[in-house]
């Protein structure tokens, strides 16, 4: 059994050792991800999505003369065809953006709960939550993409609505399967067979999901993004897609009405923006937690000098967790629908804050969660997920995170209409106090009401260079893993220097506040720095399921603008995805 003395050097080591050497240093030999590949580079435009038929519909709507919003807008529909686990348009999400102008935008459109939902909807009649917030079509919030779309071309597009459309009508008639659609396929067949009209579209008569070559034709879904190009919003939340929603509800269970289709609207908001070593960074605000919990972090870790410690050093993981337990702290009491509650948001993102929350942190000794409080106290009240980036020639730059939550939703499309349904009312804090799927535990904030929005941890994200001009556009999946994701590609690049390549594909760690734990990639800390992290009084745990299509953490879409205009684009190798310029 190792000394205490060990422990001991091994600390002074780490909390008064400075940054020397490369940090690659600290990234094992056996690391998956090369350091070393190029960025896709572009003069033009560059688009950035988790697969690649995505990718290259959006950069030929930019090649057509569309703009970075046009290219969004059928990027995303493109990825309700090719990336049904987690493209959709029966989910919702959010935009940030950042015009050629210098001005920004937000976009909210993110899932309600039907006007029918009740608070305690998910509890047995002795009080204990059931798996219905996850399972089945209770499960299911009122879609909100097709509006999110709709309200993006209507504010900023510049090509008509049908060239929009266009390319994934025709990937709906018929795509041939690469390897990450049959991978995903392959690995969620049984639950693909649970619904028979869901099998009937992704299985055979054999009971297998097409493989690599084959050709996938997804004929409902066509006639639905049909509907959509000619009717616009309506051609959703109206009509016959409104009606085999409808059905669909009633025949399963749901709760989801005509009316609630038709009441659905997104919402413009105002992104949050902190500073950040001289950087600006925007993100989105309340009904996401990303922005705020982002901005949070922000503060409290920018009072530290990161780069004097080497990066994933023992101080360095250290400094992340303690900031990552007190933004998530405040994460899981305050935030929640900002047309339901009032929320602090300019004292949660404020630098006097964020001097209070650090004050808390010891170099030397972890603070156990258990003692890590909401910072603000009783505040009363006055009253799969996929992304991707695009930035155009003109400097507009968009940044998108949508979901349908857990892969495939809830694993039924819509009979007729052929789109997957999403399992958000999971978001809600369907028990006050209670983790949800990815084990967050949230509290009456963001407790279920009929028309609200539930919480989220999705981060689009814009960062801007000390002199105004863009640096990044970035953003990725991953849950409760997403804002910590986000806020280390940040840290990567500005406080580390890295290259676009080697921030993107370095090895990530995250902590959630609940449970309290340090989880990091396989392999990726080494045992030197995991004794020092648990001397110091962490847990510690190597995230990593052999039996998950995605292992890793996140999968960031992320690109970067030199100081002369050229653009790179890196798309995160952990899943597969694919950067398309011109």
């Amino acid at each position: 059994m190792r000394s205490k003395r060990f422990y001991s050097i091994l600390l002074l080591a780490a909390v008064f050792g400075c940054s020397s050497g490369s940090w690659r240093d600290n990234v094992p030999d056996d690391w998956p991800f090369s350091l070393d590949e190029a960025p896709v580079v572009a003069s033009h435009g560059l688009v950035v999505s988790t697969e690649a038929y995505a990718s290259a519909v959006g950069t030929a709507i930019l090649r057509q003369g569309g703009n970075a919003f046009d290219a969004a807008v059928a990027t995303a529909f493109a990825l309700a065809v090719v990336n049904p686990e987690a493209g959709n348009i029966g989910g919702g999400g959010f935009m940030v953006a950042q015009l050629e102008d210098g001005s920004s935008a937000a976009l909210d459109f993110r899932e309600q709960a039907p006007g029918r939902a009740s608070r305690e909807m998910f509890l047995d009649e002795d009080g204990n939550l059931t798996d219905g917030s996850r399972v089945g079509h209770r499960a299911v919030g009122v879609p909100g993409s097709v509006a999110g779309m709709w309200a993006i071309h209507e504010r900023y597009g510049s090509l008509p609505w049908s060239e929009l459309l266009a390319p994934a009508i025709r990937l709906a008639e018929g795509f041939v399967v690469r390897e990450r659609q049959a991978m995903s396929f392959a690995a969620n067949s049984e639950a693909l067979g649970i619904f028979d009209h869901t099998a009937e579209i992704f299985l055979g008569d054999d009971g297998m999901p097409p493989a690599v070559g084959e050709t996938l034709r997804q004929t409902d879904l066509a006639r639905t993004l049909e509907r959509i190009r000619d009717e616009g919003r309506d051609g959703f939340y109206s009509g016959e897609t409104a009606r085999l929603i409808a059905r669909e509800m009633q025949r399963e269970g749901g709760l989801i009405t005509r009316e609630d289709l038709a009441s659905y609207e997104a919402a413009w908001r105002e992104p949050v923006s902190v500073t950040y070593r001289g950087h600006t960074i925007l993100s989105m605000p309340p009904s996401s937690s990303g922005g705020v919990t982002l901005a949070a972090m922000a503060t409290i870790l920018g009072g530290y000098e990161l780069s004097d410690y080497e990066w994933h050093s023992p101080t360095m993981v250290h400094l992340l967790a303690e900031t990552w337990k007190r933004a998530y702290a405040d994460r899981n009491e305050y935030l929640g629908d900002p047309d339901f509650i009032e929320i602090p948001v300019e004292r949660l993102v404020s630098q006097e804050y964020g001097e209070e929350r650090r004050a808390g942190i010891s170099l030397e000794h972890a603070t156990p969660s258990a003692e890590v409080q909401p910072g603000l106290g009783a505040f009363t009240p006055q009253t799969q997920t996929t992304h991707f980036s695009v930035v155009d020639s003109a400097g507009n730059s968009v940044s998108i995170t949508t979901t349908i939550n857990s892969f495939y939703g809830i694993k039924a499309v819509v009979e007729g209409a052929g789109f997957f349904l999403n399992n958000e009312m999971d978001d809600f804090a369907a028990l006050p106090g209670t983790p949800n799927m990815f084990g967050l535990v949230q509290g009456e904030a963001n407790a279920i009401a009929p028309g609200k929005r539930m919480l989220s941890a999705m981060t689009p994200t814009i960062v801007l260079r000390p002199d105004g001009s863009l640096f990044c556009v970035l953003g990725s999946p991953g849950g409760a893993t997403i804002i910590t994701n986000v806020f280390q590609n940040i840290v990567n690049l500005v406080d580390y220097d890295m290259t676009l390549v080697e921030a993107v594909r370095a090895p990530r760690i995250h902590h959630q506040h609940l449970p309290d734990r340090i989880q990091f990639e396989r392999s990726s800390l080494s045992e030197e720095t995991v004794a020092a992290l648990e001397a110091m009084g962490h847990n510690v745990e190597e995230r990593y399921n052999p039996e998950s299509l995605y292992p890793h953490i996140g999968d960031m879409q992320a690109i970067l603008v030199r100081e002369d205009g050229t653009l790179e684009g890196v798309s995160d190798p952990r899943r597969g995805g694919a950067s398309v310029g011109h």
